[in-house]
């Protein structure tokens, strides 16, 4: 089965690069299996979605099951992101952070290395990675007669399955245009932010600030119960009033306040805390890097906190799972 899989992808890479030229971008993403690298809890849903709506997917992922999973979905496999990106004229790409992308890309056997993606070639990147990573790669794209969007996600593990994920781009009108036809599959709503990067510097603020609200709530909810107050009339208070916010109303962290959410079920599923300490990480970096520098004095706090969380065995968790890290902790050192 697998060296099948192979040999159907390297028949579509044949003849994926025989009489290619370099067509508009609008064009290339209604044209052809979409390409799609990177198959994790978000990558594997978002994929599985763009099977649904009927686009044919060549997928490369380095754990094999997950390749697995796809393939008998209806994808195709392909054996390294050269190959996905030579069988495919538009490639969605879904990676950890700032390495794995410029490895996928500009690494050998990368997307764009000899023998991968072709001139014309869409390329959207919708891992969540610093700014400058998108722009030196986007360079590279350019100079090779591609085209790359940074198109960063919102909407969780629950988004992706559901095709409800909100996608924040970055790059020119028309690359955008062709790009919203294939998030759209995947999404509910797909914002421009404007040139290559701002889709990343939206999602580095937006997340900066989410995981300062989550703390937030989280210390509200410790203080509540150390006072007596029930958790569910505080959430009920907090949701109809100046405290409200998604950390409130849609993923609650305590415990027996709301039911589907990551603190119902021990905080498994949903984001977990070591991604937070990527993003905040990353909004960190980003900030030390402009023009003048810029201090982030709660998001450093906030920082603090999950890399603690993560240090004492909770990175898997939910990053909601801070209220039981700093209840738990308080406890033990009353």
């Amino acid at each position: 089965m697998w060296s099948a899989q192979f040999r159907r992808a390297s028949l579509i890479v044949g003849r994926s690069n025989r009489g290619r030229n370099c067509l508009g971008f609008a064009s290339t993403a209604d044209e052809g299996p979409i390409g799609f690298i990177g198959l994790g809890n978000m990558g594997s849903h978002m994929a599985s979605n763009l099977l649904k709506a009927g686009r044919p997917v060549v997928a490369f992922d380095v754990v094999e099951s997950s390749l697995n999973a796809l393939a008998s979905a209806g994808a195709t496999v392909a054996n390294s992101p050269a190959a996905v990106a030579a069988a495919s004229k538009t490639v969605v790409t879904m990676l950890p952070s700032n390495p794995h992308v410029l490895k996928v890309y500009l690494g050998d056997g990368g997307v764009l290395s000899v023998g991968g993606a072709a001139a014309g070639t869409l390329l959207i990147d919708c891992s969540t990675c610093e700014p400058a990573v998108s722009q030196q790669v986007a360079a590279v794209a350019k100079d090779r007669g591609s085209m790359l969007v940074d198109a960063p996600v919102s909407g969780g593990t629950m988004g992706a399955e559901q095709a409800t994920l909100t996608f924040m781009v970055g790059g020119p009108e028309d690359a955008f245009a062709a790009a919203e036809k294939v998030l759209t599959h995947m999404g509910k709503k797909i914002v421009h932010c404007g040139d290559i990067g701002m889709g990343q510097a939206a999602k580095l603020c937006n997340n900066l600030v989410l995981g300062i609200c989550m703390a937030g709530v989280c210390e509200g909810h410790a203080l509540a119960d150390r006072l007596g107050l029930d958790q569910k009339r505080l959430a009920d208070i907090l949701n109809t009033s100046s405290g409200r916010c998604w950390s409130s109303d849609t993923n609650n962290p305590c415990p027996g306040v709301m039911e589907g959410v990551p603190a119902a079920r021990g905080y498994t599923g949903g984001f977990a805390c070591d991604l937070m300490v990527k993003d905040l990480g990353l909004a960190s970096g980003a900030a030390l890097t402009s023009k003048p520098k810029l201090g982030l004095p709660m998001g450093s706090l906030a920082l603090q906190l999950y890399s603690l969380m993560s240090s004492h065995g909770g990175g898997h968790k939910d990053f909601s799972g801070l209220y039981q890290f700093i209840a738990q902790v308080d406890s033990k050192e009353r």
